[in-house]
């Protein structure tokens, strides 16, 4: 599923997380950029980065997780769906079922909770 739209309704809770990103993005010259991530979902993740790039462009995600004991690189397709003054958004097209695990944890673990 691929939203191209500015509706900023959520299904998916996002959290501030703040670690090393590479993208891929598959155009005919396969460029790749680094940036770091900002916010993220199970569903996506906001890029902080100046290069700007079309929504609806398809890419590969690499999220470098570090403090543990080893690196762990998740990578994800994705697709652009908006851009920013400071950066990109990124929906979650397919991952595999470690790298969704791991996700997963990342929100739930980084979430703040209502005070309500």
């Amino acid at each position: 599923m691929t939203v191209l739209n500015d509706d900023d309704r959520r299904k998916y809770s996002r959290v501030g997380f703040a670690t090393e990103i590479k993208i891929v993005l598959k155009t005919k010259d396969q460029v790749t950029l680094d940036g770091n991530s900002e916010d993220l979902s199970r569903k996506g993740i906001f890029v902080n980065t100046d290069k700007r790039f079309a929504p609806g462009t398809l890419c590969s995600v690499k999220i470098y997780l570090t403090g543990g004991i080893e690196k762990i690189e998740l990578l994800i397709e994705g697709t652009i769906v908006r851009e920013t003054d400071t950066g990109i958004g990124i929906v979650f097209n397919s991952m595999d079922v470690d790298t969704y695990s791991h996700l997963k944890n990342i929100v739930y673990y980084n979430r703040v909770d209502d005070p309500d």
